[in-house]
């Protein structure tokens, strides 16, 4: 049985469910998206960290990750980063260059 069967089934008995299924869908594959995109975060701070010698790749890399990542939490309604940054350990290097990432991504 597919999605859509089940809504419609849902819909028959309850009608209000449908669309309660759906949201709950839709914030599900919300939170595992930005679940993926915090990984990314993580591993490439972990990258910048242990990287030796010239580490501009993995700071461009570290700046698109937590671009990205920012961009999506406002997207669904976090404005503020400052726990994440702390918790994530987000260096000030990496912050530091994400106001002109939007250009060149």
């Amino acid at each position: 049985m597919s999605l859509r069967d089940s809504l419609d089934l849902i819909r028959t008995v309850r009608p209000e469910a449908g669309t309660s299924a759906l949201e709950h869908e839709i914030m599900a594959e919300r939170a595992a998206s930005l679940g993926a995109a915090e990984q990314r975060v993580a591993k490439a701070v972990a990258a910048l960290a242990s990287a030796a010698g010239d580490r501009s790749d993995c700071l461009v890399q570290a700046r698109k990750a937590v671009w990205e990542y920012f961009v999506q939490r406002e997207l669904i309604g976090f404005r503020k980063h400052n726990d994440v940054i702390q918790e994530l350990k987000i260096p000030p290097e990496v912050l530091a260059g994400l106001g002109a990432m939007g250009k060149h991504l």
